[in-house]
């Protein structure tokens, strides 16, 4: 039994080792540097968003109709739309959903596919075989078409909107898992835990999915760009948030109307959109091409 403590141990020295390379990739790069600033800026934006924004009332949906479709200006950096509300402050509030909200999907997705993905992969047999079968049923529609099915006989709303991309997105991670998984039982430290009598259940939770840590991380930063762009996509469509709720999906939609004229509406949420899906991909990148063991150095 003195095999599971070193290997654990090991375990722990190579994944601290890991994200101190993963962190000197990123500041060596300037690419994936500036990516992950932008991402930390949008998220503490997204945390502190009542206390960033110059007038959080109207970014929570509060009109005044006194002060609508005013041009970009000192007093609103980024105009107002069309029921007076200051859109800088509208875009700062919606950071919450259109960043929060993504990263739950993401999370309880892992949560739900890695476990899966490691059971069908150690497992093999019958049990793989209904797993995968049941996942390809799943991934034979398309994700966005799948959420809109979902979300339409649910009901509209953020809440519902992020229960229908869960259950779109969780196939992706069990079958990433399980293919890591099959690589990995025939390693010598799972024959080794299997000769001592581990249970199958310690060894799929101490050793085989604190494995898959480096490509679910990878895939996970990914997903959150496609993730957020679904979101947005949702609420464009009404899907997602409800008014008067900030979003930068539903302020694209609402400002469609007036993209020849009033074009700060819908400009200034897409922009936000491009540039956090962006930082998300790059970032992305970067760890794929760190984790590739053709490129590791």
């Amino acid at each position: 039994m003195a095999a599971i403590p070193a290997s654990t141990v090991e375990l722990e020295v190579q994944s601290t080792r890991t994200i101190r390379h993963v962190a000197s990739v990123i500041l060596r790069d300037p690419l994936s540097l500036a990516s992950t600033i932008v991402i930390i800026v949008f998220v503490l934006v997204a945390v502190f968003a009542p206390l960033v924004a110059s007038s959080p009332e109207e970014g929570a949906g509060k009109t005044n109709v006194s002060q609508r479709m005013l041009i970009p200006s000192l007093e609103h950096p980024l105009g107002t739309d069309r029921l007076g509300r200051d859109m800088l402050s509208r875009v700062i509030m919606g950071a919450r959903s259109a960043l929060m909200i993504p990263i739950g999907v993401v999370f309880f997705a892992i949560l739900i596919g890695a476990p899966l993905g490691a059971i069908a992969g150690y497992k093999g047999g019958w049990l793989d075989e209904t797993l995968m079968r049941i996942t390809d049923m799943f991934l034979a529609f398309p994700f966005l078409l799948l959420a809109m099915a979902i979300t339409a006989s649910l009901g509209r709303g953020m809440r519902n909107a992020a229960i229908a991309l869960v259950i779109s997105w969780w196939p992706w991670y069990t079958r990433l898992v399980r293919g890591v998984t099959i690589s990995l039982r025939e390693r010598y430290f799972i024959e080794a835990a299997q000769a001592t009598g581990v249970r199958d259940s310690i060894i799929i939770l101490r050793h085989i999915l604190p494995n898959t840590i480096s490509p679910i991380l990878v895939q996970a930063t990914v997903d959150l760009g496609t993730v957020i762009l679904a979101m947005g996509g949702l609420g464009f469509l009404g899907l997602g948030t409800q008014p008067p709720a900030p979003d930068w999906g539903l302020m694209v939609a609402e400002g469609r109307d007036f993209i020849l004229n009033q074009w700060w509406i819908s400009t200034f949420p897409g922009i936000a959109i491009f540039i956090v899906v962006l930082a998300f991909n790059l970032l992305g990148d970067t760890l794929r091409d760190f984790f590739d063991p053709r490129q590791y150095r």
